[in-house]
C-alpha cells in the first residue's frame, strides 16, 4: 500500500529522477532554479518585497522552534550553536540597521532576535537534560572567525564609520553559515524531527528569496554594481557570493525534504 499523499504521477516522476545521473540531476535543479526566478521576476513588482518575506519565513521558523520546545517540552535535533551565531548575527545588524534605515526589516529583526534568545534560553536552562551536547560538535571558532577576517578584509564603503561598517558586513558573512552546526549536528545524529526539519526547510526558503532578491537588483542595476567592483568596492561581490553559499548550503537538505514531501512522507533520515 502507498503512502498517504501518493501520486502516481508523482511517483513516475520521482521514480525517472532517480534514474538519472548527478550531472542530469544538477543541470535539471538549476532550470528549476532559473524557471523560480523568472517566476518571481515577473511577478513581483518591487523586489524588496521578497527580502521582506523572507525575513518573514525566518521568524517562522523560530515560532516553530518555541512551539516545538514549549509544546513538547525538549530540545532534542536542535544545535545550540546555531541559534548562538543566529543572535549573534542578528545583534551585529540590528543596531545598525536602526542607524541607517530604521525601517520594517529592523523591527523583524528585533522580533527574531528576541525569538531566538528564548530558544537559546530554553536550551540552555528549561530542556537541558534533552540537549545532546556531544552531537552539536562544530567548532563555533570554525564559523565565526573566518567570517570576521573577512569584514575586516572586505567591508561596505559608506559615510559611516569602519568599525559599524566592519559589523555590518560581519552579520551578512555569518547569517551565510549560521545553518552549519545545525546541518552538522543532523548529520551526526542521523535523524531530522519534524519540527526542526520545518526550520531548517524553512531557512532553506528564506536565503532563496534572499537570494532570487541579490539576483534580480544586479540584474536590474547591472552598470551600478560593476562600477563599484572596477572601483575596488568588492563589498557587492561578497555579500552575493556568501548568499550564494548560504543558499548551496541548505540546498541539498531542501532537495530531500520536498522528495519526502511529494512521497507523502516526512523527512526522517538525513541522506549520507
Amino acid at each position: 500500500m502507498g503512502t498517504k499523499g501518493d501520486s502516481p504521477i508523482m511517483n513516475v516522476l520521482i521514480g525517472w529522477l532517480r534514474k538519472r545521473s548527478k550531472r542530469v540531476k544538477i543541470i535539471l535543479g538549476a532550470l528549476l532554479f532559473i524557471f523560480a526566478l523568472l517566476a518571481l521576476k515577473f511577478t513581483v513588482e518591487d523586489t524588496v518585497h521578497l527580502y521582506l518575506v523572507s525575513r518573514i519565513i525566518h521568524l517562522a521558523g523560530i515560532i516553530v522552534l518555541i512551539h516545538k520546545l514549549f509544546y513538547r517540552k525538549t530540545c532534542s535535533g536542535l544545535s545550540l550553536k546555531t541559534q548562538e551565531i543566529t543572535a549573534l548575527y542578528l545583534a551585529s545588524r540590528i543596531g545598525l540597521s536602526y542607524l541607517m534605515v530604521g525601517n520594517i526589516h529592523t523591527v523583524l529583526d528585533f522580533i527574531t532576535l528576541v525569538s531566538t534568545l528564548l530558544v537559546i534560553w530554553a536550551i540552555r536552562f528549561r530542556f537541558r537534560s534533552s540537549y545532546v551536547k556531544e552531537l552539536d560538535s562544530l567548532k563555533r571558532s570554525l564559523v565565526v572567525v573566518p567570517c570576521a577576517i573577512l569584514a575586516v578584509l572586505i567591508h561596505p564603503y559608506t559615510p559611516h564609520p569602519r568599525l559599524s561598517r566592519i559589523s555590518w558586513a560581519f552579520s551578512g558573512y555569518l547569517e551565510a553559515v549560521s545553518v552549519l552546526p545545525q546541518l552538522h549536528f543532523l548529520q551526526n545524529a542521523k535523524i531530522v524531527e519534524t519540527l526542526t526539519g520545518y526550520y531548517v526547510f524553512a531557512l532553506g526558503v528564506s536565503r532563496f528569496l534572499q537570494m532570487a532578491h541579490w539576483i534580480i537588483q544586479s540584474y536590474e542595476n547591472p552598470g551600478l554594481y560593476f562600477f563599484m567592483i572596477e572601483n575596488g568596492n568588492f563589498w557587492f561581490a561578497a555579500a552575493f557570493i556568501a548568499e550564494m553559499v548560504q543558499s548551496f548550503i541548505l540546498a541539498d537538505f531542501c532537495y530531500y525534504y520536498m522528495k519526502s514531501f511529494i512521497q507523502g512522507q516526512l523527512l526522517r533520515k538525513m541522506p549520507i
